[in-house]
């Protein structure tokens, strides 16, 4: 797909794999929109690339449809929404200070699942409008984030690993769905990725963890998972599909 001057929106686009694929998108010459719930870092990656910086909470439908007015008045509507945002929080069902806070597992799920979804459905009502490109008549492509959590959860990630599980599940139904407008839906499910969340760990943990994946024995980079979604972009035989992009590793119960 020839990204010059078409509208791209990355989501959690602040830091980590969302910058890492606004930064690798924008090199194809893409309108990036580059959304985050905190402001400052989009605003100066905007000014970087020469795209948008939007303050966004997913999980807001005001948030949203506010965010995607913006980029449809300046860039138009998107062809491409890479669905980066996410949070993670652990803590035990049931633990030494009681019951899993219920707040937490809702907060949880409201930003990786809830805002992935709203961000789907507020955007496939705009990329649908868009003329079809190339033989197939395709209109553009969703790309979302899950995680190897979703299939190998750690104790104490119920509510990461349900969020994520749910992202995996809404894969094959949204292609199937969207697929008579010619827009296209796939996950990748990233392993042990060096964010900047992981790199703030103590060096030794770091090497614990990096020691985990059988090849390459080392923790994935941003790029690499940017590199997966600029080829998805480029694959349209790639839909309704779980990526996993994990160096196969099994995440061992802890």
């Amino acid at each position: 797909m020839d990204l010059a001057e078409q509208a791209v929106v990355v989501t959690g686009a602040g830091s980590g794999m969302g910058k890492a694929t606004a930064c690798r998108l924008a090199r194809r010459n893409a309108l990036v929109a580059a959304l985050d719930i905190a402001a400052k870092p989009v605003l100066a990656l905007a000014q970087e690339l020469g795209g948008l910086g939007i303050e966004c909470d997913v999980g807001s439908e005001s948030s949203v449809r506010t965010a995607i007015q913006r980029v449809v008045a300046e860039f138009g509507p998107p062809r491409v929404l890479v669905n980066c945002a996410g949070i993670a929080a652990a803590q035990r069902i049931s633990g030494r200070k009681g019951p899993h806070d219920l707040g937490l597992f809702q907060k949880v799920i409201r930003t990786n699942l809830v805002g992935t979804f709203n961000m789907m459905r507020l955007v496939a009502e705009e990329m649908k409008q868009l003329d079809p490109v190339g033989e197939s008549g395709a209109r553009g492509v969703m790309i979302n984030t899950a995680s190897v959590a979703a299939y190998e959860g750690q104790i104490g990630q119920a509510a990461y690993s349900a969020s994520k599980g749910g992202v995996v599940a809404l894969t094959l139904p949204a292609a199937r769905e969207l697929a008579q407008f010619g827009i296209r839906v796939v996950t990748v499910a990233p392993g042990l990725i060096g964010t900047p969340m992981l790199h703030a760990m103590p060096e030794e943990v770091q090497a614990s963890l990096a020691s985990q994946v059988p090849f390459p024995r080392r923790l994935g980079s941003a790029d690499e998972f940017a590199a997966l979604v600029e080829h998805i972009i480029d694959n349209e035989m790639l839909n309704g599909e779980v990526i996993r992009l994990d160096g196969a590793i099994r995440l061992q119960p802890e």
